[in-house]
């Protein structure tokens, strides 16, 4: 209960500051997910990667059961929009809750917390994978106008120069000059507080009735993630420490970024944000499990 505490509070703390901004003043939410898109979150995602170590072998299989698990995911949520009738809008916030899941704010405290500094490690060669997909794939799938076009808006954005950038620096052992650094990491530093606040904003404009598609967002990504990592990481030879962090941040619940990325690209805003609390409120009870599964 202390590691749930520890890594929850602080996102309902700035979630509620929010919570009482929305309630108070008008705010428009694409200016918000705008910022946050082309300002700050490009600047975390390249300090995350340009300061990355990575140990290739396990860091291979992590990413490798990442991919696979996402692509599985991916297929599970558009066979289940198109089977229960899901309008366009109701289908792409499925996808995006499913394929976003909190490794960062959340997954990152979590697993240090529970498996120290050994597991921190893994966890970010995980959520360097999940940057990855969030600078170049995602946008396609969300955009929904081909690949061509998506591919096109996707180079448009500059949170995938700033993977791209930042692989190359990690790479290379290189960095900026500590000016340019310290700038870029104070940008960095305001994506999540910026995300946590247009979740709180947003709630505050949403009526939390949780009905069939939250339950089936938040059952998706809280029970069926994991399960999928377990297998997929066996498969592919994950054993011990590397196999519980892959399947822990599998676990995690839907991300606040998911309603950032919503907002710009299209889908249904107000399903998103019932989704990302319920799945969160609901992770209380399942993290603890699949802690004490994945360690047997």
């Amino acid at each position: 209960m202390e590691i749930l505490i520890s890594a929850m509070l602080p996102i309902a703390l700035v979630a509620a500051v929010g919570f009482g901004v929305g309630r108070n003043f008008e705010l428009d939410m694409q200016t918000l997910a705008r910022v946050n898109i082309y300002a700050l979150l490009p600047a975390l995602v390249l300090t995350s990667l340009a300061e990355t170590t990575l140990a290739l072998g396990s860091a291979i299989a992590i990413v490798a059961t990442f991919l696979l698990n996402t692509a599985l995911l991916y297929l599970l949520a558009v066979g289940v929009g198109r089977r229960l009738e899901f309008s366009v809008d109701e289908q792409k916030s499925l996808i995006a809750t499913t394929l976003f899941s909190n490794v960062g704010n959340m997954g990152l405290p979590f697993i240090l917390f529970a498996l120290g500094e050994a597991g921190l490690e893994r966890a970010v060669v995980y959520l360097v994978g999940s940057s990855v997909m969030i600078a170049s794939v995602f946008p396609i799938v969300l955009k929904g106008a081909g690949v061509r076009a998506g591919i096109a808006f996707t180079l448009q954005l500059p949170v995938f120069w700033a993977a791209i950038t930042g692989i190359g620096l990690q790479a290379a052992g290189a960095a900026f000059p500590l000016p340019v650094e310290r700038g870029i990491t104070i940008l960095g530093q305001g994506a999540i507080p910026l995300a946590l606040l247009t979740l709180g904003i947003q709630l505050a404009r949403t009526k939390l009735v949780f009905g069939r598609y939250e339950l089936l967002g938040a059952g998706i990504r809280l029970l069926i993630s994991p399960i999928l990592a377990y297998s997929l990481g066996t498969g592919l030879g994950l054993q011990g420490l590397d196999r519980q962090v892959v399947v822990l941040q599998a676990a995690m619940p839907v991300a606040v970024n998911s309603l950032i990325w919503v907002t710009e690209l299209g889908g249904d805003r107000t399903r998103v944000a019932r989704t990302i609390v319920l799945s969160t409120f609901l992770s209380l009870f399942t993290l603890p499990v699949v802690l004490w599964l994945s360690s047997q």
